[in-house]
């Protein structure tokens, strides 16, 4: 599955860069997350409950940053296992200042398998892209 999606920040893409590699504010942001604890180097140690259709489950896996370029440019490798399944995925996110503004893009792709793939298949992308967004305004309001 593919993943696509762009945010506008009222704020540099320093300020927002600062807040996208800031764990607590991450932390704080992240629907369903039970817990965020480095494990590494831009490694971190992850724990979420999430439920697509009638499947719930908690997942536990990594969230890994590489290739950072502050403050324009990092890729996010996750790796999640639990129950219902699994979840393995990779993104590019990338900060373009538009002149008083900061515009984030997210383009990435996620595998997902187990129960949750075939219970949920029709509703992963809108989920997706529901948490995406619930993430992206809980940081928009911490940047302001």
């Amino acid at each position: 599955m593919n993943i696509n999606a762009s945010y506008t920040f009222n704020a540099s893409p320093q300020a927002v860069w600062d807040l996208l590699v800031d764990i607590d504010a991450v932390a704080a942001c992240l629907p369903g997350l039970e817990s965020l604890e480095p494990a590494g180097d831009n490694r971190y140690r992850a724990v979420l409950t999430m439920g697509i259709a009638a499947v719930t489950g908690r997942y536990e896996g990594t969230v890994e940053l590489q290739d950072l370029d502050p403050p324009n440019a990092y890729r996010l490798a996750v790796e999640g296992r639990g129950k219902p399944g699994f979840v393995n995925g990779g993104a590019a996110i990338a900060l373009r200042d538009t002149g008083g503004a900061t515009e984030v893009t997210v383009e990435g792709t996620v595998q997902v398998g187990g129960t949750i793939a075939r219970v949920g298949q029709r509703l992963l992308g809108s989920v997706s892209k529901m948490m995406m967004d619930r993430f992206f305004a809980c940081l928009q309001k911490r940047v302001t």
